[in-house]
């Protein structure tokens, strides 16, 4: 999965667990929704790429 990503999409996870580390450092709650904000629109984002995908029968 990483090959797939490239250096900046590793710098970018890097930089966002890095982010919801600094927000978790403060509060917790917080870090928690937040990190479950972001799972869910990588989830709705991955979904429409496959679909689209999908329809261009390249998926």
């Amino acid at each position: 999965m990483l090959r797939n990503l490239g250096p900046l999409g590793i710098i970018g996870i890097v930089m966002l667990l890095a982010g919801i580390g600094l927000i978790a450092y403060e509060n917790l709650v917080i870090a928690a929704g937040l990190a479950l904000a972001i799972a869910g629109l990588g989830l709705a984002v991955r979904s429409l790429v496959s679909g689209l995908l999908s329809q261009w029968g390249l998926f």
